[in-house]
């Protein structure tokens, strides 16, 4: 096994780890929020926005990621490029990156998937205490930002660990569309140095000590929660 070739990629591994974890970071914030809308919505007792919410779920859980990042990339980003007021904004610096693209495409996924998660996490919250909430003349977001949601993603966390994991091997599709993240930069290394596994090696490690720091994080918020003592 050859190693020697670490420290002159050195500059270019750490600029591919921290792609990877803005990509990580975004796409699990904003897949967060958007899971909380949908699963509300999954729940809601207007007939359209349940039947939008689930029409959603379903495409997005029964279409391939890398499908999905494609018609992001090579689509709406193509209809972008036939924009002359969008080439000459602001936005433009943005809009050509494939960065962007795949960014969006898995938000949207963890918005489908986290979003079926939670609805059923939602549901599984005991009625009684929802109903001695509304006895004691809480207001229905009151209800729901201090006893149904945080109830909720305190069942969920071991999910919510596992879901992270899953969003942290799927940012690896990024190098699909020309992202340089962890997996494109050790196939960069790989024909630059005609190296074939000592690359791959490496980020699996990467990857690895990434998902074990994940679960990690989870443990801990899992014993600092102040449910933990409640259930």
């Amino acid at each position: 096994m050859d190693f020697s070739w670490i420290t002159d990629y050195r500059p270019q591994l750490w600029l591919a780890l921290l792609t990877t974890l803005q990509l990580l970071l975004i796409s699990g914030v904003l897949g967060f929020l958007l899971a909380i809308a949908v699963a509300f919505g999954r729940l809601s007792k207007q007939p359209f926005i349940a039947w939008l919410s689930l029409s959603y779920t379903n495409l997005i859980r029964g279409t391939p990621l890398l499908a999905q990042i494609y018609v992001m990339y090579y689509g709406v980003g193509s209809l972008f490029q036939d924009s002359p007021w969008l080439r000459d904004s602001w936005l433009w610096p943005y809009l050509r990156e494939g960065f962007w693209y795949v960014a969006l495409a898995l938000t949207l996924s963890v918005g489908g998937y986290l979003g079926e998660v939670i609805k059923g996490g939602l549901r599984g919250v005991p009625k009684g205490e929802l109903e001695a909430a509304r006895a004691l003349g809480m207001p229905r977001w009151l209800i729901i930002r201090r006893i149904w949601l945080p109830r909720t993603l305190y069942m969920l966390l071991p999910t919510l660990a596992g879901e992270s994991v899953m969003l942290l091997k799927s940012t690896a599709l990024a190098s699909t569309v020309a992202v340089m993240d962890a997996l494109g930069m050790a196939n960069l290394i790989r024909n630059q140095t005609f190296l074939t596994y000592e690359p791959l090696l490496l980020m699996a490690g990467v990857y690895l000590l990434l998902a074990l720091c994940i679960e990690q994080l989870f443990r801990r918020l899992e014993a600092r929660l102040p449910f933990r003592n409640a259930l």
